[in-house]
């Protein structure tokens, strides 16, 4: 049995599919970035598109997102170190973020989060004031944003169950945001057809994703931080997500990466130099000792979209 190394332990080379056609542009020609078996990052040569083939089948894809993936052995292959250690870090995040969504939503309107994790953006909104919603797929990093905000503020599931769960209209939403969320989703054109719906007239979404095209990103190459093969699926630039969410009805408004910086430990550094190989690893590794300590750091290797309903 060949076992995927870094997934769920039965997760074999049986539990994935390849990937022939290029989801933006449906072009079958292609360049290979590089290649760590089973998985090869490719571009394509029409679009630009960078995406991974071959790709875990649904069932072994839903499987990757569970317990064991908010708090990882692995997580320079897979999910994160432990992700619920570090609300605080994510909540002081969201809140420097402020500066950015207060231009596009006013006081009390009302936001989804679609992938809202433990619901820390949701928790910094709702104290602004705004009627917050949240869905999020993974039932076990979900509970807790249910504990915070209430099982009618976030549903464990898809966004097609929640919208027929909650009896969501279009139009019902002032702001939709996706915060790390577009690249880990096998068809991202069904998703934000189903959010441009639900956007009000003037509504905006929000979109936070790794950018390929960064120079950090082409620096590192294959040690890329961003490259997880089962999770993220796509690696977008501004070019390629301007045109995936043309494709699917919206106007770019804005594509920067002032913002998308984080407010990280010096553990989460020393876990990511271990990505760099041994010896960076080796050298980062004392930080583990001061791991509360944190700062904010913005490689610029990340972008933030904003955009609108084309009219």
């Amino acid at each position: 049995m060949n076992l995927v190394t870094g997934l769920p332990g039965s997760t074999t080379v049986a539990d994935t599919i390849p990937i022939e056609l290029c989801q933006l542009c449906g072009s079958a020609d292609r360049s290979r970035v590089f290649a760590e078996p089973p998985f090869e990052v490719v571009r394509c040569r029409v679009c630009g598109l960078v995406y991974v083939t071959p790709r875990l089948t649904e069932a072994a894809l839903a499987q990757v997102y569970g317990a064991d993936y908010w708090k990882s052995d692995n997580p320079k292959a897979r999910g994160y170190a432990d992700y619920a250690r570090e609300a605080d870090l994510y909540l002081k995040t969201f809140r420097k973020r402020l500066a950015l969504v207060r231009q596009f939503v006013r006081p009390g309107q009302r936001v989804l989060d679609v992938g809202c994790a433990a619901g820390y953006f949701l928790r910094v909104m709702a104290s602004e004031g705004h009627d917050v919603h949240g869905v999020e797929p993974s039932a076990p990093i979900a509970k807790e944003a249910v504990e915070q905000l209430g099982a009618d503020r976030v549903f464990v599931g898809n966004l097609d169950e929640a919208i027929t769960a909650r009896g969501w209209q279009p139009g019902t939403f002032d702001l939709i945001t996706l915060w790390d969320v577009i690249e880990h989703i096998p068809d991202p054109q069904t998703t934000l057809r189903r959010v441009r719906t639900l956007l009000a007239p003037g509504g905006r979404l929000l979109l936070e994703t790794q950018n390929v095209g960064s120079r950090w990103a082409r620096w590192l190459g294959r040690r890329w931080h961003h490259y997880k093969h089962a999770e993220h699926l796509y690696h977008f630039d501004p070019v390629t997500i301007r045109r995936l969410l043309a494709d699917c009805g919206f106007t770019t408004l804005q594509v920067g990466a002032s913002y998308a910086g984080k407010y990280v430990s010096l553990r989460f550094i020393a876990e990511r130099a271990g990505k760099l190989g041994r010896i960076p690893g080796l050298l980062a590794a004392p930080l583990t000792l001061v791991g509360n300590v944190n700062l904010y750091v913005n490689p610029r290797d990340e972008i933030i979209v904003v955009a609108e309903a084309c009219r």
